[in-house]
């Protein structure tokens, strides 16, 4: 796969506190389109230093491999076709591998503003129903339903 072209393996990290307030992230191209940290895999980088690094990247959050979890998930879908030049021809999907970070509170974050023009952090339940894609949405129920039954 050609440097120039983004890899179909990219990595989501849900962002959230103790109490699952969650962090959300506005695209800058797409104006509503909320997230969390998202971002593919350079070259052969482990799943967990992809994590680490978008989160630094788009939050400006520099956080440990050991504060980082590793939900062993990995959704494939569709790329959209407005994204899909940045992938080298003929490719349409993409699997997205799940993390999940707790900080102790909402801090506030430094933007790439290149990527993204606004954060905000709102509890579990707003933060699913705001994030416009299925497996962000999943990822959030999946870390509020684990953290609630522990």
């Amino acid at each position: 796969m050609s440097a120039a072209f983004k890899q179909p393996v990219s990595v989501l990290v849900v962002i959230h506190t103790p109490a699952l307030e969650v962090l959300l992230l506005e695209r800058a191209e797409s104006t509503g389109l909320w997230q969390s940290v998202t971002g593919s895999r350079e070259g052969d980088e482990h799943l967990a230093d992809t994590a680490l690094r978008e989160v630094a990247e788009e939050t400006g959050i520099q956080a440990s491999a050991a504060a980082l979890h590793d939900w062993q998930l990995a959704n494939r879908f569709l790329i959209m076709q407005r994204w899909r030049k940045r992938y080298a021809p003929g490719v349409t999907q993409n699997t997205e591998h799940v993390f999940s970070l707790c900080l102790p509170a909402p801090q506030p974050v430094r933007l790439a503003p290149d990527e993204h023009t606004a954060a905000r952090w709102v509890p579990w339940q707003e933060a699913a129903q705001a994030v416009f894609s299925w497996t962000n949405r999943d990822a959030i129920h999946l870390v509020a339903r684990r953290l609630q039954a522990s």
